[in-house]
């Protein structure tokens, strides 16, 4: 018995749309890089100005980024540089916050 058969696409846990995204993409590497930033800087006591910044401008950058992503595999490394990004805002702010010892 003759059936015709179609190539199916290959499946990926990160499904995406085939379109590019540009914009979305942009967001998760400077989402992602802002969140390494934040969290290698939260690990030094005297670098909280760059911590708690980096990390504030990655949450928000990141929640943007959430806010206009289309596939998972956009939103899946947002929601890592976010959690990278938030813990070395937290750190920082522990520290020093975000203008510790620069004003007053």
């Amino acid at each position: 018995m003759a059936q015709a058969t179609r190539p199916r696409p290959p499946v990926s846990l990160l499904a995406t749309d085939g379109k590019p995204h540009p914009l979305q993409e942009t967001l998760v590497a400077v989402t992602l890089i802002l969140g390494a930033l934040a969290f290698v800087t939260a690990m030094f006591h005297n670098l909280h100005l760059i911590s708690s910044w980096a990390g504030l401008i990655g949450i928000l950058t990141g929640g943007y980024g959430q806010y206009i992503s289309v596939t998972t595999r956009e939103r899946f490394p947002l929601i890592i540089g976010m959690g990278a990004a938030a813990i070395g805002f937290f750190l920082g702010m522990a520290h020093g916050g975000l203008f510790g010892g620069v004003v007053g």
